[in-house]
């Protein structure tokens, strides 16, 4: 039987005997309302009247027409309230007798039988009284019987649901959720036994039939698969760097709680929508997944985020992810997965590193311009002669002092640059005057190593929008550069032409050239090609890509090695 039909069934059936209690308990106590009201109605005031009668009778003497008028209005009374057997003779004798009495009102004859007719009448209805009493009392002993009958009923039924019921539901539920608890803990082997033709037997058949899908679904590779997904889930949300899943359309996959914590983002809110749909009303979303290809510099600065309570530096990378499909041999695209590195300490560290750098190179560069005065002091005649070991001397200090101070030099630039406060005075500048000022500043160090410096230059070329100081400072650092790298009798050649609105300056040597794995990091901080005699910081490069950069113009390496190499740079006209 279904454990519904148990329920209304015996629901129903103690529902049921408590209607038919009520119903037997509301019949008897209105039967023995019905028996009392009858003792007061009709004999307890038939007992009144003639009370009344008895004492106005013995008032009785003479002209005392109160008494007649009270016992008139009593046996009045008593006629309309006749309502036992012999009442109404006794009654009507009594009336008979009173009417002979109010002629002969001194009759004591009379009056001793108008008394035994009230006597009568009283006795008649005491009789009544003790009957329906008795009446009445078997009434009440009736219905208690009843109640007892059907309480005692509701009480076995009640009584057998409080026993059987609780069980009924309760032990194929436990055994239920122990089940539940074996297959929570993968023993997909667990069956649930109870096979009762009932909801839970439906159940429990359910129940197994799901259990043999999971062990079936637990032996299986895409069990595997999914478990390995969880995995890599779990690694990337526990990783501290945001990253951000895109397939190949620009949905988003997945993003980790830092990525979702930097966004300001909820999970339902970003996964399997459109990137660029995010990007649309976050601007973070949007600096993230809209590429600018018209500024890789741009691209390639460090983002600033407020992360963890405070400006946080992220660097960007986007992983292009490819797969080749099975049994063919072009790969494809399936999306992107967008990392953001988190720099704040390193960031932090560099410019402590700018700082100190900064400190330091200014605190040098007036001891070593000292030294270069006093230098200048010590050549002069009018200080004192000097033998020839004491000049070779002077000229190595000169040598050691010139390579510090431009050292220095190099060190506050690059503090400059990378603290922002470099100041640019862009005007319109005759690139002629830059060539020419940048190859007198190192004449005298092409002459000892007797290189030839040669200039091309086309004709009639236009005023260019630059800092020319700084313009020259970079074509300087590639002509030493030129003169350092270059054999002696050489050639270092000075090229100036007009491109595409642009002037182009290259400085073209003969030296050894680099290797093609170094041609991207020449232009890096600090960076110098292996097997190069160290003589510089390696700053040189990295701060003239910032000047040129800075003037919105574009600097580069052509090289191969054994043939020589030509770095340029090229500015706007103005």
């Amino acid at each position: 039987m279904k454990i519904k039909t148990k329920l209304n069934l015996g629901v129903g059936l103690l529902f049921l005997m408590i209607i038919i209690l009520s119903l037997v308990a509301a019949f008897y106590i209105f039967s023995i309302k019905k028996d009392t009201e009858n003792i007061l109605k009709a004999n307890y005031n038939t007992l009144e009247y003639s009370r009344n009668m008895l004492l106005s009778l013995d008032e009785i003497n003479g002209n005392e027409e109160k008494a007649i008028t009270i016992f008139e209005t009593n046996i009045t009374k008593q006629i309309a309230n006749i309502t036992e057997a012999g009442e109404d003779k006794a009654t009507y004798n009594l009336q008979k007798n009173f009417d002979f009495l109010k002629k002969n009102r001194t009759d004591e004859t009379l009056k001793s039988q108008i008394r035994q007719d009230i006597f009568k009448i009283m006795k008649l209805n005491m009789n009544a009284i003790k009957e329906k009493s008795d009446i009445a009392k078997h009434t009440a002993e009736t219905a208690n019987f009843w109640i007892a009958v059907t309480g005692t009923l509701c009480f076995l039924i009640a009584f057998n649901l409080l026993v059987n019921l609780p069980n009924n539901i309760a032990n194929p539920i436990k055994e239920l959720t122990d089940s539940i608890k074996q297959i929570a803990n993968k023993n997909y082997s667990q069956r649930v036994n109870f096979m009762n033709h009932n909801e839970f037997g439906d159940l429990a058949k359910s129940f197994n039939i799901m259990t043999e899908k999971l062990q079936e679904y637990n032996n299986s590779n895409l069990y595997k698969l999914s478990f390995e997904k969880k995995r890599l889930e779990t690694l990337i949300n526990n990783m501290h760097d945001p990253i951000i899943g895109l397939d190949n359309q620009g949905l988003v996959l997945f993003a980790n709680d830092e990525a979702l914590k930097i966004i300001g983002l909820k999970t339902e809110e970003v996964i399997g929508k459109l990137a660029t749909t995010l990007a649309l009303t976050n601007d973070l979303m949007k600096s993230l997944v809209i590429n600018d290809l018209s500024n890789e510099k741009q691209k390639s600065l460090p983002m600033k985020i407020f992360a963890d309570g405070k400006e946080s530096y992220f660097e960007k990378e986007t992983v292009n992810i490819t797969i080749k499909p099975t049994g063919e041999e072009q790969t494809i695209d399936i999306g992107d997965v967008i990392i953001l590195r988190n720099i704040t300490v390193f960031k932090e560290l560099d410019f402590a590193k700018t700082n100190f750098i900064a400190t330091v190179s200014h605190e040098l560069k007036t001891p070593i311009s000292s030294i270069k005065l006093s230098l200048q002091l010590l050549e002069k005649a009018q200080t004192g002669n000097i033998n020839e070991d004491q000049q070779q001397l002077i000229e190595s200090i000169k040598d050691d002092s010139q390579r510090l101070l431009k050292i220095t030099g190099e060190l506050l630039e690059l503090s400059q640059l990378e603290t922002g406060n470099i100041k640019l005075n862009m005007e319109k500048s005759n690139p002629y005057e830059i060539i020419n000022y940048a190859i007198e500043a190192v004449k005298v160090q092409a002459e000892q190593k007797q290189i030839e410096l040669v200039t091309e230059t086309e004709q009639n070329l236009p005023a260019i929008k630059s800092d020319s100081e700084k313009s020259a400072w970079v074509l300087i650092n590639f002509l030493t550069n030129a003169i350092a790298y270059s054999s002696e009798n050489s050639k270092v050649i000075v090229k100036l032409k007009n491109e595409n609105n642009q002037v182009i300056f290259q400085v073209i040597d003969t030296g050894k050239g680099i290797d093609n794995r170094y041609k991207t990091k020449v232009f890096d901080k600090y960076f110098q090609v292996p097997g190069s005699h160290k003589s510089g910081t390696g700053l040189g490069l990295a701060i003239s890509k910032e000047f040129i950069e800075a003037q919105n113009g574009t600097i580069g390496v052509e090289s191969e090695l054994g043939l020589g190499s030509t770095f340029y740079f090229k500015l706007h006209i103005g």
